[in-house]
Parts: structure tokens; C-alpha cells; sequence
């Protein structure tokens, strides 16, 4: 992974200075962060912290009131086509053509991207063993199970291979046998130290055993980031888990104490 600052038009993502706001509440409040080449960069929060429209401004989605975001140097709301063209997004609800089948869909985006059938088929067929959906490509994606149709989704954001993934919530309703590929398919997706990730997450376990760096966010404001070693100290939490670390910063700790106790024996 690369340590040296590196400049903007390398870097797969640099967020600067973002606010994202609905009305008066700020979801997203001058959130500075970048990810590095060769880097999955974690970005923990509870629910409602800011997570989802973060992503969606950096996929161009949700214009900013704001700051600035850069795609490899690039604009998403300047220059929408050649940003997008380097990134796959999984958001972080389903979004897929409920009447095609998971085959047609795929076919569908890999037109959208331009690539070779040839190539087309190839990575389907391996993506489509790797997670067992060799039976459900050619059936309704309105019959697939939820756990399903998050597969389609990750494979329709790995199939052209872009320089930047931003999944929000991936491992969502998948089994246990399909996280532990996807782990291993990210950890490989930026081992040549070119690409980059932006993963979205409120599940502790695993951002620390995925993570290079991770961001926790709190109410739209980037409270602290850096690598789980880092943060352990920062927090002063010793050997803490990274649930433990990310109580301590957002200031939750005794918090949760204090809920657990107001249940008393119920």
C-alpha cells in the first residue's frame, strides 16, 4: 500500500471539505478523507451518521452544497461519464430491473461499459461459480432471494474491473460462505496497489479484518481516522476491538452502558 502522499489525479478518491444537506439538517458536515492507491478505506458510522449520502455524492448522485470530490482528478458532477466510467457502486439498497433476468441485467451493464462479449462471458462464468448463481442467471430477478440479487449487484460493479469501488453496505443478506469470498475478491481487487476502495459499513468485525485505514463518522463529522493500531491509541483503548474503539470516539461508551442497565431484567 502506498504511504507518501500521493497528488490528486492518482488518488483514486479525495473528498474535500463535503456537506451534504436535506433542508436545514447537514447529513454530511465539511468531511474531508481520501483513499489511496492499493487501500480499502473503511467508513464506519451508525445508522443515520452520514455514510450513504457521502457515497452518493462521490458516485454523483447527491450534489453537495459544499466542498469538492475527485475521481482520479475528476469531477463527478463536471464531468459525469468519465467519472463513473472508474467506479462500481454498490448501493445500499437493491437496485436492479426486477423484470430481467440476473444474465440479461449483466449483459445490460457490460454494454452500458462498453466491454467485449468475449470478456463478458468469461467473468460471468467465473463470478457466476465463485458464488454459485450458474441456476439463478437465467431466472427473474424478482424471484431471487435478497442474499441473491446483492450477489448481482456485486458482480455488475466488479464486471469492468474500474480502478474505484464504492460499496456501501456489500455484505448485506449474503451467507457466510459468500463474505468470505468477497473479503478475499477485495483484498486481491487492490493488490497490484493502483486501485482503490471505499467501504461503507456499521459492522465492526468486518472493517478491522478488511480495512487498511477507517473513518468513523458521527452525526455528518469525521471524528477520527487512521488504521486500527492508530486509533487504539488515539482512544487510549489498549488492545480493544475496533467495536470498542469506535464507542470510546463517538463518545458512546457509557452510553451503552447505561441502555444495558436501564433494561434491568427484562
Amino acid at each position: 500500500m502506498v504511504e507518501l502522499p500521493a497528488s490528486e489525479a492518482v488518488l483514486p478518491l479525495s473528498v474535500d471539505g463535503l456537506v451534504v444537506a436535506y433542508g436545514e439538517r447537514r447529513a454530511v458536515d465539511h468531511l474531508s478523507l481520501s483513499v489511496r492507491p492499493g487501500e480499502i478505506y473503511g467508513l464506519l458510522g451508525s445508522n443515520g451518521a452520514g455514510k450513504s449520502s457521502t457515497i452518493k455524492s462521490v458516485v454523483g448522485l447527491l450534489r453537495p452544497v459544499e466542498g469538492r470530490v475527485r475521481v482520479f482528478g475528476t469531477d463527478p458532477w463536471l464531468d459525469g461519464v468519465a467519472a463513473k466510467r472508474q467506479i462500481g457502486y454498490v448501493p445500499e439498497t437493491s437496485q436492479l430491473y426486477e423484470a430481467l433476468t440476473p444474465r440479461e441485467f449483466l449483459e445490460f451493464v457490460a454494454s452500458v461499459r462498453h466491454l467485449e462479449a468475449r470478456v463478458v462471458e468469461d467473468r460471468l462464468r467465473a463470478y457466476a461459480s465463485a458464488f454459485r448463481l450458474e441456476t439463478e442467471l437465467e431466472e427473474p430477478i424478482m424471484t431471487l432471494s435478497n442474499g441473491t440479487r446483492q450477489k448481482v449487484l456485486l458482480v455488475a460493479a466488479l464486471l469492468h474491473q474500474p480502478p474505484l469501488l464504492v460499496l456501501d453496505e456489500p455484505l448485506n443478506s449474503l451467507d457466510p460462505r459468500s463474505v468470505r469470498i468477497m473479503k478475499e475478491v477485495l483484498a486481491r481487487y487492490v493488490a497490484s496497489g493502483t486501485r482503490g476502495i471505499l467501504f461503507s459499513t456499521h459492522t465492526m468485525e468486518v472493517a478491522e479484518q478488511l480495512c487498511d485505514r477507517v473513518g468513523i463518522l458521527d452525526r455528518g463529522v469525521l471524528r477520527a481516522e487512521g488504521s486500527l493500531g492508530a486509533l487504539r491509541i488515539r482512544s487510549a483503548a489498549g488492545d480493544g476491538t475496533l467495536e470498542e474503539v469506535f464507542l470510546r470516539l463517538t463518545e458512546e461508551e457509557e452510553g451503552v452502558a447505561a441502555a444495558v442497565r436501564s433494561l434491568g431484567g427484562v
